[in-house]
């Protein structure tokens, strides 16, 4: 079972990336309080729209633009919930309360993400807006981040490096990934790249939310295009490459849950025939920008690590070697750590 940031239990679907969904947070989220909450404008007022529903603009009770929380604002909705006065757990729901209640529930009806519903999630104790079609981080991600971090501790200790690595993220999105290694090292700098220009927005207004704008540099860049890795070479060699690619073998496609398929970019979920479309494109460029033993930590499919591994002894002149395979919390092969050797 997958467990999202509020301990609840979601269904684990095999070689899908699964969408989190936990529609209790609708109800909570109407009788939270209102504080910090930016009012609505006078936008997405066509009827029945995902736009409409995202904005929640028949939300009067609270005025409630979900997705304007302050990033202070990074403890669960259920911490919300626990918060409140007892009496106002119990207390019968206002008119009012109810109607956005019902609006929220269209939403769901209509198969959209709790994310973008909500307009924020949690990720690695941060709370990031989330705007559709941008990807939706996954708790699976949260493992990935944390054996990172596990690494640059042990290697840190090790050697007896000072201050902290230069990191690049290829494909941020929300800035998820990113922003979590920024807050846990604090003497960190990232440079994220995304082909996207809704991702690259998303991930600049994160880290003005959380103030660490100061320590990143967003790039818009499409990896993938020949000679792309020239654009990064002023930042100089990097420590790391990490990237949650799109992975998804396009002829599965098809089987995801119609919240993704209907909400979320394809772009950042369709990794070509065999989901290594992205992957290998990040190979071939990783030791053109790496230190000498940089670190390349992947997010892959089930399927991946023998494809990887078959793909890299094809290219021997890459100097890149798998050196481990770490399994996610659902027992499946899930994350890859594959170092530099050489020239």
């Amino acid at each position: 079972m997958l467990i999202d940031s509020s301990n609840k239990p979601l269904q684990c679907v095999p070689g899908t990336r699964g969408s989190g969904i936990d529609t209790e947070r609708l109800s909570i989220k109407c009788v939270t309080s209102g504080r910090n909450l930016s009012p609505l404008g006078p936008d997405d007022e066509r009827a029945g729209s995902p736009e409409q529903c995202w904005a929640h603009r028949h939300c009067p009770h609270k005025k409630l633009r979900l997705g304007s929380l302050g990033a202070s604002h990074s403890h669960s909705l259920w911490g919300q919930f626990q918060s409140l006065r007892p009496v106002l757990r119990t207390q019968p729901l206002t008119p009012q309360q109810l109607k956005c209640i019902q609006e929220l529930s269209n939403c769901r009806l209509q198969r959209m993400p709790v994310q973008y519903i909500l307009g924020e999630w949690d990720f690695q104790g941060l709370s990031l807006k989330m705007v559709p079609p941008v990807f939706i981080p996954r708790p699976e991600t949260e493992e990935l981040v944390e054996w990172v971090l596990e690494e640059v501790a042990q290697r840190s200790h090790a050697v007896g490096v000072q201050g902290g690595p230069l990191i690049l993220e290829v494909g941020c999105g929300s800035g998820a990934i990113s922003l979590s290694l920024l807050s846990k090292l604090p003497q960190s700098r990232v440079i994220a790249v995304d082909k996207e220009a809704a991702a690259i927005s998303l991930t600049r207004e994160n880290a003005q939310r959380l103030q660490l704008q100061d320590r990143i540099w967003i790039i818009p860049l499409d990896v993938t295009l020949e000679g792309s890795w020239t654009h990064l070479l002023p930042w100089g060699p990097v420590d790391l490459v990490i990237s949650n690619p799109p992975y998804v073998f396009h002829q599965d496609m098809e089987q995801l849950a119609p919240e993704i398929r209907s909400y979320e970019d394809p772009a950042a979920l369709d990794g070509g025939e065999e989901g290594m479309d992205v992957i290998t494109h990040i190979l071939a460029l990783a030791p053109q920008l790496l230190k000498d033993s940089g670190s390349i930590y992947l997010e892959v499919d089930p399927r991946h690590p023998e494809l990887v591994s078959s793909w890299l002894q094809s290219h021997p002149d890459l100097y890149l070697h798998l050196v481990a395979v770490r399994r996610d919390f659902c027992g499946r092969p899930r994350f890859l750590h594959i170092q530099r050797s050489g020239p």
